[in-house]
């Protein structure tokens, strides 16, 4: 299946990097993360089009007898546009499209307001990375599914994905600290042909709104020109929330939408 979306092969070439099964099937390619069965967005399947409404319910049963222990469904559409018009099969079957913006940069510049008060370095340590873990479960604590035993064992899970990944040399997570405390942090990984995908960009909420992110954002961007050999850097926003102002006060310009639906509980 030849993927149009730079959202998408990014997120597949991030997946196989990190060790999760991805398996071109001809009309679909199938993500799958047995080390993560709670992490959504590794175990989904990426449809060349959107489906009909005789086909949605083979889609979903294909989907539900490979993860049979899952209660969720993630489906990815390929494109590069808004496909919610084409949607409606796959909405009526009880998904909820959950669309991406696609940024991109080939570079970028200082935020308006940069934060000089913090150190920006590379997660190194374990109580970096424990930091990280930590960082995640506050920033979701306000998301219903951001709680919890099950979230607290997928952050950590996740944790140790991204570290496997940068001591593989595939990735680099950087962290901005106030004295020893990490209040944001991001990576960004080598997708390979030029291109670098930024991953979990999260500020702490207690600091936010003072130019840590976008300071950091500048920072890691540099670093992915220069170091990395990255032509093109791309991340994928919430087109709905403040951070996407963030990413594009540095130089980041919204490229493509990435069309993508879940549901929880089946």
């Amino acid at each position: 299946m030849d993927i149009r979306s730079l959202g998408f092969r990014t997120d597949l070439a991030l997946l196989r990097l990190s060790g999760s099964v991805v398996e071109d099937r001809g009309t679909y390619v199938a993500a799958r993360t047995p080390e993560n069965p709670t992490f959504r967005w590794g175990n989904f399947d990426l449809l060349a089009a959107p489906p009909s409404a005789e086909e949605v319910p083979a889609v979903l049963a294909r989907y539900d007898a490979d993860l049979p222990d899952g209660d969720f469904r993630t489906l990815g559409v390929d494109g590069t546009t808004d496909q919610s018009d084409a949607l409606a099969s796959l909405v009526a079957a009880g998904l909820s499209p959950d669309p991406g913006t696609v940024l991109t940069a080939t570079t970028t510049h200082a935020p308006p307001r940069p934060n000089t008060e913090v150190r920006l370095r590379r997660l190194t340590s374990d109580d970096d990375w424990a930091q990280r873990a930590a960082l995640s479960l506050a920033v979701d604590a306000a998301d219903p599914d951001g709680d919890g035993p099950a979230y607290r064992l997928f952050a950590e899970r996740r944790a140790l994905s991204n570290r496997a990944l940068c001591e593989a040399g595939h990735a680099t997570w950087w962290g901005a600290f106030l004295g020893d405390r990490l209040v944001s942090a991001m990576g960004l990984v080598d997708a390979g042909d030029g291109l670098a995908r930024f991953q979990s960009v999260e500020t702490h909420p207690d600091h936010r709104g003072r130019g840590i992110a976008g300071t950091l954002v500048h920072r890691v961007a540099a670093h992915g020109f220069d170091e990395v050999g990255a032509r093109t850097l791309v991340m994928v926003a919430d087109p709905d929330y403040v951070a996407i102002r963030v990413y594009r006060s540095v130089g980041f310009r919204d490229t493509e939408v990435q069309t993508q639906l879940d549901q929880r509980g089946r």
